[in-house]
């Protein structure tokens, strides 16, 4: 597999203008305008500057613009630092004139031509609001506003911003009752991205000092938004649409495709390529794994029911250039599949691709751990919980660290490498444990003075355990779903409560408890009161409960949250 040709540095047709003095760019959808993480740089113009330092260019880039991540268009650089004062004085002087597309819903017909004079402040959740004109920090926005063409309720609208306000057109529109499709943050009607695009932007060149115009098209999934409105499941029988969404689904994760580009500490070769309906995929995720990649169908009926659309699905992963794909199929009651069934919804081969070996190494900000692509409906390593084991590994210096639910021991590995004194891993599968041993003696850390590995139901050590008083820095809490032991079945809606309240009594004073559910049917805010249930019968007093957020490569869709909620809570001492 070639990362460099799967996530290239630059690609050359996003330029729609060079003359040595000025460059202009077709910014895509995903990409940031600056970097927003200096340790993983995928910015445009850090992109930009290698690929034109790469080509033996000079890199110079004189840089006036920023265009939010999911907004795509025009951008303009100056090649030269005399021409780049020229062009910093229009920007400053805002006699830059940009035009920009947005797809809206209920656009009112009786409108052809507006003007939208809003005064806009930020809000304490990092959106911006409409306020009254005299409010504190606020600011007037003004945008022009005029219908290019409409197809329903559906609306294509030229917007000119003569304001450059934080949001500006996606806050106004929303106000004005037409929210930008796609837009998760103002309301905006489904759509496989945010509906917004810098069509054009004119100036004076500084150096010729006549009129220059830069455009860049507008995307196609624009227009096929404004005729058929939001694809849903239909996205697996439109071949561009498909091909479009793995395409933007590939540039939000470029940070992470290049990650060796940016040291060993920062390396990361398992992530989430697609997220279901967050990438405009329904039912569909992606998991990268190194040079191989799994895809995953979420039920058995709705798109894959049809065989064809499985295979146009298929061929599309196999055609973005990883040496193999596998393939799992996830029922809803996965956990009730039987075991003659294994082959037919976890092939132990690839579909499509070379296979790989039995076990892989992949590493997580260097952090190495071993899975197992084609062993059943799990890989030994739950992709979700990167940003946690991260924490963790933050956390744990010096720490007694008590790993709950354990599985392969990914937590502990990071606890491990983090410098804990000592770590306890329990799990009911004692072959789980064993893959756990090799995870550690895998990344180096395995010492049988400092890690347990105890096999056992996760209550009746819990029991026991509070029985010797024994307790812990430190307790990682991430039970399954759904599962079954010797004792009995565990369900997280049901259990959760009981389980936590169990694990609380084993936090140290001044511990920390890090819980966390995947459960599709809890949301956060009952897992909130679920946590606080458990507090309340433990009879402890958190100092803090802190949502965590998942990590970036998950992605929700419009409306919905992330299935993995994870809450850290912190005590006194």
């Amino acid at each position: 597999m070639d990362r460099a040709r799967v996530w290239p540095t630059f690609r050359d047709g996003w330029i729609v203008h060079d003359d040595g003095d000025l460059l202009a760019i077709d910014k895509p959808f995903g990409v940031s305008s600056q970097a927003a993480d200096p340790q993983r740089p995928d910015d445009i113009v850090t992109r930009l500057k290698t690929h034109l330092a790469e080509r033996g260019d000079d890199p110079y880039l004189g840089v006036h613009q920023r265009l939010d991540r999911e907004t795509s268009g025009v951008v303009v650089f100056a090649r030269r630092r005399d021409i780049n004062v020229g062009l910093a004085a229009q920007f400053e002087g805002r006699r830059v004139r940009k035009t920009y597309v947005a797809c809206v819903s209920n656009w009112p017909q009786a409108r052809p031509r507006a003007t939208l004079r809003d005064t806009v402040a930020p809000a304490p959740d990092g959106r911006m609001r409409v306020v009254a004109a005299r409010s504190p920090r606020g600011k007037e926005a003004v945008t022009e506003v005029r219908v290019l063409a409409r197809c329903g309720d559906r609306a294509m609208l030229a917007l000119r911003l003569q304001t450059g306000r934080t949001h500006q057109a996606r806050v106004q529109l929303s106000n004005a009752g037409a929210p930008i499709a796609g837009d998760l943050l103002y309301g905006g009607a489904p759509a496989s991205r945010l509906m917004l695009h810098a069509d054009e932007l004119s100036l004076v060149h500084p150096g010729t000092q006549r009129p220059a115009h830069f455009r860049a098209p507008v995307p196609p999934e624009l227009n096929r938004w404004l005729q058929r409105g939001d694809l849903g499941d239909g996205v697996y029988d439109d071949d561009a649409a498909l091909g479009g969404s793995l395409e933007r689904a590939l540039e939000r994760r470029w940070a992470l495709g290049r990650s060796a580009d940016f040291g060993p500490d920062r390396e990361t070769t398992a992530f989430r390529l697609v997220n279901e309906v967050g990438d405009a995929l329904p039912r569909l995720a992606v998991d990268v794994y190194g040079a191989w990649i799994v895809a995953q169908l979420y039920g058995e009926d709705g798109p894959w029911a049809d065989a064809a659309r499985r295979r146009r699905v298929l061929d599309r992963l196999e055609a973005l250039g990883f040496d193999g794909v596998y393939l799992k199929v996830r029922p809803k009651q996965a956990n009730l599949v039987m075991e003659a069934r294994r082959q037919e919804i976890a092939p132990s081969l690839p579909v499509r691709g070379v296979a790989a070996p039995g076990e892989i190494t992949v590493v997580e900000e260097g952090m190495p751990l071993h899975v197992r692509l084609g062993d059943g409906l799990s890989t030994g390593l739950f992709l979700d919980q990167r940003d946690n084991r991260r924490r963790v590994r933050q956390l744990a210096t010096g720490k007694t660290v008590a790993n709950l639910f354990s599985y392969t021991c990914a937590f502990t590995v990071a606890a491990a490498l983090g410098g804990a004194e000592s770590t306890v891993s329990v799990d009911a599968s004692a072959s789980a444990l064993e893959r756990g041993r090799e995870n550690l003696a895998g990344a180096g850390v395995l010492r049988q003075d400092r890690h347990t590995f105890v096999a056992s139901d996760v209550f009746t050590w819990l029991s026991r355990t509070v029985r010797r008083h024994e307790r812990f820095d430190l307790v990682i809490l991430d039970p399954p779903s759904y599962s079954t032991t010797r004792r009995g079945r565990f369900v997280a809606a049901d259990d959760y409560v009981a389980v936590a309240t169990s694990a609380l009594a084993v936090v140290a004073p001044g511990g920390r408890l890090l819980a966390c559910t995947n459960h599709r049917g809890i949301s956060r805010t009952r897992f909130r009161r679920i946590l606080r249930d458990a507090l309340r019968g433990s009879g402890r007093q958190a100092t803090q409960m802190k949502d965590l957020a998942e990590p970036a490569d998950f992605p929700a869709g419009a409306g919905g949250e992330g299935h993995m909620k994870s809450v850290l809570i912190t005590f006194l001492a």
